[in-house]
């Protein structure tokens, strides 16, 4: 069978994109965090269908397990193994890394998060969105830069939403110090990973490392992350509700799961980007580049929020910038 042609950025609306434009992935090494549904599962899966060797990193054994089941019999012949670990918990994060079992890491897509919870604290004690969401990603990161750095072309991709447009963000009130309020908390925490994935890549650059790093919107999308976890003990009226919006509005998680494929795969994408669908408000579309966005050229509070992220998870990044904050 003929492989397809490579694939081209995307800048503006066009013809549909599938995950059949992915070009051939074999030889790499990629690592999808919450992969044991929603877009993590598919992420996972098509990259293993193209023939990368994918690692599912979950933070329930049995789940993963079973979806390690359902991968290899969707995509009889893929390369894919389990890992545990918790984002919640920073000891979980640095075990995780701390037992990499491979030379290298070629592609980490931080698909793993929380969504709308009632308030609750991780492990070491931070709110649980911005934990979860961003500490606990921003902390895997660096622990697994040494093995990003041994790949030729490393690439991260970082999951954030398109709700971000609409956060507010508050470097005072990151960590519910000054209150909680569900919604404003989950925006501003995929607001802080937009901060960091273009933190990431402008410390890169001036590194002079080859990383690539990518953040992308997901669009409205059926995922259990309304429903699962922390809000499964929301009760039944919850839950039907959810249920009722999730078959409504949203659209099948396939769809949702062609940005983050798009942004690890495309041949040509400049370290930096940011991949959103291309229909109305970022909720549904195809995949294409945005790049006007406030949080993309705001540097003075990413590296708030990047120096903030080291003192709290202990994990300092070996590219740094010393270019002095703008007033």
């Amino acid at each position: 069978m003929p492989r397809p042609p490579a694939a081209t950025a995307r800048t503006s609306a066009g013809a549909r994109w599938t995950p059949g434009s992915i070009p051939d992935q074999s030889g790499r090494l990629a690592l999808v965090t919450g992969a044991n549904s929603g877009i993590g599962y598919v992420t996972a899966r098509e990259l293993a269908r193209r023939g990368a060797h994918v690692v599912l990193a979950c933070r329930n054994h049995e789940r993963g397990r079973q979806a390690i089941e359902r991968l290899r019999t969707e995509v009889p012949r893929a390369h894919a193994e389990l890992r545990l670990l918790d984002l919640a918990d920073l000891a979980s994060v640095r075990r995780f890394a701390e037992g990499w079992p491979h030379d290298r890491l070629d592609l980490l897509v931080n698909n793993a998060g929380i969504a709308m919870v009632p308030f609750s604290r991780t492990a070491d004690g931070f709110e649980s969105q911005f934990g979860v969401n961003h500490l606990g990603t921003f902390a895997l990161t660096g622990l697994l830069m040494p093995h990003l750095l041994a790949a030729p072309h490393p690439r991260v991709v970082t999951v954030s939403s398109e709700g971000q447009r609409f956060a507010r963000f508050d470097l005072d009130n990151l960590d519910a110090e000054r209150g909680y309020r569900t919604l404003f908390a989950y925006i501003q925490s995929k607001r802080a990973n937009l901060y960091f994935a273009a933190e990431l890549q402008r410390r890169a650059d001036t590194a002079g490392f080859p990383l690539r790093s990518m953040a992308v919107a997901p669009g409205l999308t059926r995922t259990n992350v309304l429903t699962g976890g922390a809000n499964s003990a929301r009760g039944r009226t919850h839950a039907a509700l959810m249920h009722l919006l999730l078959r409504t509005a949203f659209r099948p998680t396939p769809e949702g799961a062609k940005t983050s494929l798009y942004a690890a795969t495309v041949p040509d994408l400049p370290g930096g980007s940011y991949v959103v669908p291309d229909g109305p408000l970022q909720l549904r579309g195809e995949p294409v580049l945005r790049s006007r966005e406030h949080a993309l050229q705001d540097t003075t509070t990413s590296r708030l929020l990047w120096d903030l992220s080291e003192r709290l998870t202990g994990v300092r990044y070996p590219v740094h910038t010393h270019t002095p904050l703008r007033d």
